[in-house]
C-alpha cells in the first residue's frame, strides 16, 4: 500500500466520496493546497482551501 492509501483510512467520514478522500490524503502527504468549491470538504481543514 502507499502512504496516500494507508492516510485515506486514517480520515474521518465527513465526506463519503473514495475519490474526494483520497485527493485530500495525498495533499496532506505532499504538503500541497487543496483548491475546491467542495463546501463538503471544509470540515476536513487544512489542506482544504475553498474557492
Amino acid at each position: 500500500m502507499t502512504s496516500h492509501t494507508l492516510q485515506v483510512a486514517d480520515l474521518p467520514l465527513h465526506h463519503a466520496d473514495p475519490f474526494d478522500r483520497i485527493l485530500i490524503a495525498q495533499a496532506r502527504h505532499e504538503g500541497w493546497p487543496l483548491l475546491t468549491a467542495d463546501r463538503a470538504l471544509n470540515p476536513y481543514g487544512p489542506p482544504v482551501e475553498l474557492v
